[in-house]
Parts: structure tokens; sequence; C-alpha cells
């Protein structure tokens, strides 16, 4: 059933998206007169559909003037996209019976560049816009809250210890970059191509050179930088078997069974061999120090809630929430851009970590939750338009390639350039799609 619904906020989210990604082609190429002869979400391969304002019978007895309206609207039966077939220019469909007739106005190779590339560039657009207005109406709502990496310290994994990094370091810098947030330093160690991290350790600043033959490491070991959070009570969960014990808000727990603990993650296997008995747990209180017995639960818990550091939280206005949306936007535009130039570099191993409509699906919640699905699709929306940028003949940024070409010489490309060039394109994206798809099934069976 969770599967399900994955799927579902999956196609929802995709579907979205591809209409305002091809609202974006359609827009300008109505504003230009340019005739679309088709907009459609999903593929109506082989000339299947599941709805048509043209070719379904039972909408053209409710409409019958969509009979005549120049555009055909629709929903294909293959969910891997949408388009917006626009009159007289070579697109996947590699339709080009028409452009070996003489030009007609209403179509697109008649147009001046300046109009095809906006045409061309409107999907991207869209998607930045609408990321932008996504993230504005979050910061609305709901405001930022990130952990701060100002005063709180790693829990490091065996790629981290061995990269030189320590459990309770405190990160303070990649080379000269200053991590605000703690969520992002794993990100930011694989993005920003560091050759030095600089830590404090106890009250030594130490620094961490970084071999940079490790980021395909980094990439694909989830958990590098946990947040090592202190054993210190904020509260006992009612029905605790240590509701009663004598525990109180601001305790720190230093021991167990003789074993020390700095950090909760400490105490987890510790608890773990203690299932359902008693242990002698060493607190700090104040100045005291105190022996006490707790029991640990049959799950290895103690039940207690612990004080969690340093969450920064900012209310917005919407006046306030505009220009941060803004920024917001474009600055994880600059992340997904670097996370790019990290699968483009073999020596990273970046493109094991590219997935399909498997990994897309495995990051949506499993139960409804309109923060986690707005930010899932605003940045899939960020990684939509910056994909569709590349210069790959077959995507925006190839068409835009041409027209830019065309712009700064004088010269259109020949039909027989833009055809092989698109061939060559939807082979390159259909070699891409069995990466993502390779890669996912390799994970799944691993």
């Amino acid at each position: 059933m969770i599967a399900i619904f994955k799927i579902l906020q999956v196609i929802l989210a995709l579907s979205v998206l591809i209409l305002v990604h091809e609202l974006g082609h359609f827009t300008f190429a109505k504003l230009f007169r340019i005739r679309v002869d088709k907009f459609f979400l999903f593929f109506d391969v082989g000339g299947a559909f599941i709805f048509s304002t043209k070719r379904s019978g039972w909408f053209l007895k409710i409409c019958p003037a969509a009979a005549g309206w120049e555009t055909e609207y629709g929903i294909g039966w293959l969910p891997l996209g949408g388009y917006c077939k626009i009159n007289g220019m070579v697109d996947e469909s590699m339709d080009t019976a028409m452009l070996r007739e003489e030009p007609k106005p209403w179509e697109f190779r008649t147009k001046p560049v300046w109009q095809r590339l906006l045409v061309m560039a409107g999907g991207v657009m869209y998607n930045f816009i609408f990321a932008i207005l996504i993230y504005i109406a979050m910061l609305d709502i709901w405001g930022s809250s990130y952990i701060s990496n100002e005063s709180n310290r790693i829990y490091v994994n065996e790629l981290a210890y061995e990269m030189g990094f320590r459990t309770g370091d405190r990160i303070l810098r990649f080379d000269d970059y200053e991590p605000r947030d703690f969520g992002m330093l794993q990100a930011d160690l694989a993005r920003r191509d560091v050759r030095k991290a600089v830590v404090l350790r106890g009250a030594d600043t130490l620094d961490i050179y970084i071999d940079q033959s490790m980021i395909g490491a980094v990439l694909n070991s989830p958990g590098m930088f946990d947040l090592a959070v202190p054993f210190v009570i904020d509260s006992v969960m009612a029905g605790s078997p240590n509701y009663e014990a004598g525990l109180r808000h601001g305790d720190r727990i230093v021991s167990i069974m003789g074993l020390p603990v700095e950090f909760v993650q400490d105490s987890r296997k510790m608890l773990a061999e203690y299932r359902g008995a008693p242990v002698e747990a060493g607190v700090v209180r104040g100045r005291d120090s105190l022996v006490m017995s707790l029991q640990v639960d049959t799950l290895g818990r103690l039940g207690v809630y612990t004080v969690m550091p340093g969450i920064d939280r900012r209310e917005y206005s919407l006046i306030e929430a505009v220009p941060a949306g803004i920024g917001l936007t474009f600055s994880n535009i600059g992340g997904y851009v670097r996370d790019l130039k990290l699968v483009f570099t073999p020596s990273t191993e970046a493109y094991k970590s590219v997935g399909s409509f498997i990994s897309i699906g495995q990051v949506f919640p499993s139960a409804w939750d309109w923060y986690r699905f707005m930010s899932l699709l605003a940045i899939l929306s960020i990684m939509l338009g910056v994909m569709n940028l590349l210069p790959v003949p077959g995507l925006d940024g190839g068409h835009i390639v041409f027209g830019l070409f065309e712009l700064f010489t004088g010269r259109k490309p020949g039909l027989r350039v833009m055809e092989v060039a698109q061939v060559i394109g939807m082979v390159l994206l259909l070699l891409l799609m069995v990466l993502a798809f390779g890669n996912d099934i390799g994970r799944l069976i691993g």
C-alpha cells in the first residue's frame, strides 16, 4: 500500500511539472502566433491515448467545437514525459514532411530567431518560476528551519573516519566556504571540489586535506556526517520504564555499565546488549556525579527524549518571502549544476548515483505531507529545468544551441543536420535512461 501511495505521488508530481514545462513552450508559441498542433501530458506512442480533445468520441459529443480547435489537447498512455508539438519544428516525433514544403507564416521556422529562442527557453523559464513560487509559498506558510552548523558536532561513519574526520569534530570551513546548514555538509563536501576542511577538535583547529579520489565514495555513502547528539535528558516519555527513575531535565548520561558515553549514538550498541534488563548509568547533574539504576526496554531504549541542539528557525512575511524564495531557487540551481558536473566527471563515479523514477519514488513520504511534497516538487522542477538546458539535441538546450548558432552566424542549420542531431540526442537520452534504471535495479538487488 505504501508503494502504491508513493507511485501516485510521483505520477502527480511529474504530471504537474510536465504541464508547467510544456505550458512554457505553449505560451510563447501562442504569443508569437505559432501554431501548436498537440499539447499532451504523457506520450501517445502508436497513436494510443487515454484522452484527446479531437479523438475521444465522448468528449466531441459534449464539446463539438473541439474538433475545430487549432491544438489537440490530450493525455497519452506512456507516463515518461509529455510534449508540445509546435508546427514547423524538428522535434522528437521526427515528423519532417511539412518542412519540405513551402514555409507558412504560422510555422516555427519562419519566425525570427529571438522568438524561437524564447519558445524553446519557455519550458525552463516556467520550471524555475514555478520553483520560485513554491518556495515563496513555503517560506510564507512555514518559514525556514535547519540544523545549524555553528555549534553542532559530527558523528562520523567509516568513510569519514578514513578521510581524517573524527566524532566530535566541528567543521569550520571547506576551503574558504563556511557551511551554515549541518544537513548539507556531505553535499557541500562533494559539490564544492573541496581541497581542505578546517575542523575544531577539542581546543585545537586542524586542517584535513581531502583526497579527491574519494569523492565518489562520498556520494555513495549516506550518513557520512551524522549529528553528534549529547546524551542530555530533555524529558522522560510517559509510560517509559524510567518514568519514576529520578531522571531530570538537563541530566547528562556519561556512562553505561562503566563504559563511557559522550553521544546518544555511543549508547545504542550498549543498550541493545541489555534489552529488557537493568543497567547502571553514570549521570552528571550540575556539579554532582550520580550512579542511577535504569531499565532498558525490549527495543533497547531508555524511553527518554534528549535535548536537540542548534536548530535555526525564521518566520517570513509574504514580502520577505519573495527575495528569499528567489535566492533559495538560484542557490538550489547552483547546487544541482555542481551535481551534474560531478556526474560528468568519471573519476568521481557520481554516475552511479543517477536514478530513475524508482529513486524519485523512494524520497516521497509514506504518508501525505504538504511540506515534503511541495519541497520535492520545487527541487524536481529545478532538476527538470537544468536538465533541459543541457546542450543535447532532443532537449531544449540542444535547440537553444542551434538558435544561438544562427543568431551569431546568420545561418540556419540544414534540415539533415537537425534530423541527425535529433536522432543522436534521442539515443543519448535513451542511454541515460538505461543507466538510471540500471542503477536503481542494482540498488534494489543489493
